[in-house]
């Protein structure tokens, strides 16, 4: 069996050399450099993206990749850097950053050019040696934008095609229908279904949106120039992506087959994508009337509405804020006396159904079966790559991917005078990134840094000439569930699954939107000929996510999202920000983040300012609402100047947005924005992953004189902290040493939990490369005793029926190796969710400690100190008693007990080729580490 194995290998090797010569044609390349433009970081300004710039890989280097490991340029290159940042931080200095980052100056030195090209007279594209970064030089604003575009499809032609597919419910149909695409098209389909009319009315919108959007439109159209340019050249001379090959849209062999053009219509399903992944906030209110009725059903009305309110924390007095210096800004707050509450009637609550007339591999039950195709001999090492998906089925599960972070310190709090930031999105870890970077210089634009893959024709979070921002998901609430009453068109009485309702008093019939998938087996997805049809049923209040009863009365509970239809209004934002005669100081920067709907944090640093603004379109709701529950569908709790032929509302004006200049100190990472601006979601209390940051770089101002590589520090050694560890632990330690510990075993498990805490509580390599944590027994400890000890401290107090009810809408844990948490395994982003601050608060409050903003009982032992340690006793006795290998079960990657894989991240492949995992670190994906010391 070795012979043979090495003699397939030496085969399959001799065809990736024989691929490799009539599959790869390189690129034209010239000597000439590109020209700097008006920098004003001199040389400050550093920033990476792993793993690597490059995403377009040919048939013959995936293969190469599978058979002999090897990977196209660029492709890996930073992920080294990217991963060394972990064991490598404790000794940062300022002129240490270049091992971590790389020179995010304008332009590229004559001696670091490795190609230039021009794919148009009026655009160069010249790409760096140190990272292959596409800097795009054109000589008129179109062909800047052509260049943009053709660099984006040379980079991410595959990825970029996927996603306008996914934004369209049609990823099955395109790329196979391995179980994990079907859900993950579903998730994305019932959320935003779009017809093509509805794509093609926001390019039109776009045409009427003043001077800025018939120039936005004009370049996204030179944009898309530009990528149908390069699959014009890369589909004859055989250097696109090989995923095309293997996805059976191109003969490997004849290169028979098409890559289709690219339109406008197809960056607006690109944009919805983006924009629900990490724009929006809110909704989840069905949810949210089910564990306020049940905890209602347990403590009664009152005090049941007390308690739920309490594990809600839409405003808790305790929660860290980005903006600290006591400023208000009240929105989606609780209203003193609802009105327009639409509570359903108990048990009535059914999902409304999604998929019809499966056949195939598509019937319940069938969706593992698979039917190879025959693959010739040289291919073999291919099949099936695609076997479990080309995209990750989580990609858009509930609750959203908040992620990212920012650290900022105002000028005169730093060594240098100068503010310092340390900032970027969060936004997950895929091969090839969702993420490319770019520069962009040309007429009207001046700006570098990243931009999601299809999206690129203006840089989106990055540096222009002496200014650089960057955001976080803010997740403020601008979505909305509403209850809509059915009815017969013919008078009769309605069923619960009827398809008109009312609106405004007139009985209408809701609007039947449909896609049908078909698949067939393919050399990268096996999966069996299958196909379903997904049905939406949309009314003028959004569509439908369930239907129920209301006082016996049959309702469909729609949602109603603001950014819902016009996700492509954002651009002219994105395009204010590229403009270096636009933006030049606080204030207008903060008003080109204005121009943006998408709920994100925004901020801002040059060499004499630091800013912060919250963008969003948040609507204007009706006085009485309560944006945290289902509302009726009538006039009188609508938004306010509802318009449902456009999705349009009356929206809170810039001054009611959170915002800031020069505070001392910025933090954000997806926690509270300020007083009175409601947290959408649950857990926003007393312990947020935030906590992290603001502790650090509160500690760094006080003391005075940050540099960027404090502030680099500060992020870096929050990045490999446990917050269970760090903020929670000392609670549970204060309890299980409230009396002498008996028992010698529990003693020493104790013990070890208070020697992790005083190593700071890290989740941290004992020395690079050797995967094996320090204080490693004591984080097995942890990540098996806490979702122990949450169920043994709450279910008993909270009943069965509330405690599932509430994790239902906040779980319970979001450890790095916790693959039942909403980022899933080897994701990176942790301890976003959980029931950290409950935990926290109901211990302090059995302690006597005081605490702000208390839940509305006390749970641990039913309030008693000695009855709650004896809980903690027994859930931590029966987490130290359990082996390695049933806390971290292994999975395809990782042999059970191997913490540090468990934990380990991958940089989930979205193509064929596939990278090295790498330790954990809790940290923005892309990011910059920033000092402006000039200024026009």
């Amino acid at each position: 069996m070795r012979r043979r194995a090495l003699s397939l290998r030496t085969a399959a090797a001799g065809a990736v050399i024989a691929l490799g010569m009539g599959l790869a044609t390189p690129l034209p390349t010239a000597a000439a450099a590109a020209g700097p433009t008006d920098d004003y970081c001199q040389s400050q300004c550093g920033d990476i993206l792993p793993p690597g710039e490059n995403g377009n890989a040919t048939l013959a280097d995936i293969l190469a990749n599978r058979v002999l490991g090897t990977r196209p340029a660029h492709t890996s290159d930073q992920l080294g850097p990217y991963a060394d940042l972990a064991s490598g931080y404790q000794g940062l200095t300022d002129a240490k950053l270049s091992s971590f980052y790389n020179d995010a100056s304008f332009g590229v030195p004559k001696d670091q050019v490795a190609s230039t090209y021009s794919p148009r007279a009026d655009v160069t594209i010249t790409r760096d040696k140190a990272t292959g970064v596409p800097h795009i030089k054109g000589t008129t604003r179109s062909g800047t934008e052509f260049g943009a575009g053709y660099a984006a499809a040379h980079d991410r032609l595959w990825l970029m095609d996927l996603f306008r597919h996914v934004g369209r419910g049609e990823l099955t149909s395109f790329a196979g229908g391995a179980a994990a695409n079907q859900g993950l098209e579903q998730q994305f389909w019932r959320a935003a279904p779009y017809t093509e009319a509805d794509l093609q009315a926001q390019v039109d919108r776009l045409a009427s949106a003043g001077k800025r959007g018939a120039q936005a439109l004009a370049d996204a159209q030179a944009y898309v120039d530009g990528i149908n340019a390069y699959i014009a050249k890369a589909k004859p001379g055989r250097y696109f992506p090989g995923e095309y090959d293997l996805t059976g849209h191109i003969d490997p062999i004849t290169n028979a087959g098409t890559i289709d053009r690219f339109q406008l219509t197809d960056l607006i399903a690109l944009a919805s994508v983006v924009g629900a992944l990490f724009g929006s906030g809110g909704g989840g209110e069905v949810q949210s009337a089910l564990s306020l009725q049940a905890a209602q059903a347990k403590y009664g009305v009152t005090q049941g509405t007390k308690v739920w309110e309490s594990f809600r924390e839409r405003d808790d007095p305790e929660a860290v804020r980005t903006l600290h210096d006591g400023q208000t800004f009240p929105y989606a707050v609780k209203p003193a006396h609802a009105r327009g509450t639409a509570m359903p009637d108990p048990g009535s609550v059914t999902r409304e159904p999604l998929v019809y007339d499966r056949t195939g591999s598509a019937v319940q039950g069938e969706a593992g079966e698979r039917t190879p195709v025959k693959a010739p001999a040289n291919l073999k090492p291919l099949q099936g790559v695609f076997d479990n998906g080309v995209l990750p089925a989580d990609l858009f599960a509930t609750p959203r991917k908040g992620m990212s972070n920012a650290l900022l310190v105002s000028a005169g709090h730093t060594a240098s005078g100068h503010p310092v930031a340390v900032f970027g999105p969060q936004t997950g870890y895929f091969a090839p990134q969702l993420l490319m970077l770019e520069e962009l210089q040309g007429p009207g634009i001046s700006a570098r840094g990243a931009a999601f893959a299809g999206l690129s024709l203006y840089v989106e979070l990055g540096r222009g000439q002496d200014y650089a921002w960057s955001a976080t998901s803010a997740g403020q609430d601008v979505t909305d569930t509403y209850a809509v009453q059915l009815c017969d068109p013919d008078g009769g009485t309605p069923s619960k699954d009827a398809t008109s309702y009312l609106w405004h008093g007139s009985c209408v019939p809701m609007e039947k939107l449909e896609r049908t998938d078909s698949w067939s087996p393919t050399l990268a997805d096996s999966t069996a000929k299958g196909s379903y049809r997904m049905q939406v049923y949309r009314t003028k209040y959004g569509p439908v996510q369930y239907r129920a009863t209301i006082d016996g009365k049959p309702v469909a509970y729609t949602t109603l999202r603001s950014s819902y239809r016009h996700e492509a209004d954002s651009i002219i934002g994105f395009q204010m920000l590229n403009d270096p005669g636009y933006v030049h100081d606080p204030a207008s920067f903060q008003s080109a983040a204005q121009h943006i709907n998408y709920t994100f944090n925004w901020f801002y640093a040059d060499s004499r300012h630091t800013a912060y603004y919250n963008s969003g379109s948040n609507p204007v709701r009706a006085p009485g609402v309560d944006a945290s529950l289902p509302v009726l569908a009538q006039p009188a709790y609508e938004w306010r100047g509802f318009d449902p032929d456009g999705n349009t509302a009356d929206y809170t004006p810039p001054a009611q947005h959170p915002q800031s200049v020069d505070q001392d100190y910025y933090v954000s990472w997806n926690n509270k924005q300020a007083i009175g601006y409601d947290s959408a979601t649950f857990g926003n209390g007393s312990v947020h992953r935030a906590n992290l940051l603001d502790d650090r770089v509160k500690a760094l101002v006080a003391k005075g004189g940050v540099t960027r590589a404090e502030l680099t520090r500060a992020m870096a050694d929050a990045a490999v902290t446990d917050l269970r560890g760090e903020d929670v632990l000392p609670d549970l330690l204060a309890v299980l040493r409230s009396a002498p510990i008996s028992d010698p075993r529990v003693n020493a498990t104790v013990q070890e939990l208070e020697n992790w805490a005083a190593d700071g509580s890290k989740r941290r390599e004992t020395s690079e490369g050797s995967h094996a944590y320090a204080d490693s027994d004591a984080i097995r400890v942890m990540d098996a005793w806490w979702p122990a000890l949450v169920k043994a401290e709450f279910r008993p107090g909270l009943g069965d029926g509330l405690y599932t009810a509430l994790t239902a809408s906040l779980t319970v844990d979001e450890a790095p190796s916790a693959g039942h948490g909403p980022t899933g395994s080897h994701a990176g982003s942790a301890f976003q969710y959980g029931w950290w601050s409950y935990v926290d608060k109901d211990l302090r409050a059995v302690l006597g400690k005081p605490v702000s903003g208390a839940l509305g009982e006390k749970y641990c032992g039913g309030g008693d100190l000695s009855a709650c340690r004896t809980v903690l006793l027994d859930s931590l006795k029966q987490a130290a008693a359990e082996p390695a290998s049933q806390v971290y079960p292994g999975d395809d990657g990782c042999a059970a007990g191997d913490q540090w894989c468990a934990d380990s991240i991958v940089q989930r492949p979205l193509g064929g080729v596939t990278d090295d995992r790498i330790s954990w670190q809790n940290r923005p994906t892309y990011q910059q580490v920033v000092e402006f010391p000039a200024h026009r």
